[in-house]
């Protein structure tokens, strides 16, 4: 069914680090590279969904499908999965190793991190975090079977969509110099 995709991550970026953070895209036709965006987004901002956006806009028309590593970039700049979804015309597949920690997540948000009410409430109207197949998803505009049809579509290597692994390297040796001994 999913046939061309895009998967995001963004930089790994110094704990204190308050400004912008870049972000990846890699264009997939199944499980071959296409292509490469960079954007940014600011650190623990709100600008995350609009960069994705506009980055998405950049690629091919083809593209049949998002693909983000979690649900937030640099840091807590939750990305509005239903409104990239409707904005960009495109499903939209949040992957994660393992469930994450929901209530930590929202302690650290509601204490810590500016505009953390708002984000949470992105958080929330995403869904909870489901299984699917080794990985968890949230999802925007497919359905839980084209969820695993995709992670089947495009995953190589390991349990991670080849666009979020390749995304994850990318980033990683950008910013680094070299990807090795990042988990991808």
């Amino acid at each position: 069914m999913f046939a061309h995709a895009i998967g995001f991550d963004d930089a790994p970026f110094a704990h204190g680090w308050r400004g912008d953070v870049p972000v990846i895209g890699t264009v997939y036709a199944r499980t071959t590279l296409h292509g490469v965006v960079s954007g940014r987004v600011r650190r623990d901002g709100r600008n995350s969904t609009a960069e994705l956006t506009r980055l998405v806009g950049v690629s091919p028309d083809h593209l049949q499908l998002i693909l983000l590593q979690g649900i937030a970039l640099a840091g807590f700049n939750v990305v509005d999965i239903h409104a990239l979804h409707a904005q960009t015309g495109r499903p939209v597949l949040v992957v994660a190793r393992r469930d994450p920690d929901l209530p930590r997540i929202r302690e650290a948000l509601l204490t810590r991190v500016p505009g953390g009410q708002r984000k949470w409430a992105l958080i929330e109207a995403a869904g909870p975090m489901e299984p699917c197949g080794p990985v968890f998803v949230q999802r925007a505009g497919l359905t839980h079977p084209q969820a695993q049809e995709a992670l089947r579509t495009f995953t190589v290597t390991g349990n991670v969509p080849e666009p979020l692994r390749a995304a994850h390297l990318i980033a990683g040796g950008v910013t680094r110099g070299h990807s090795a001994g990042q988990r991808a």
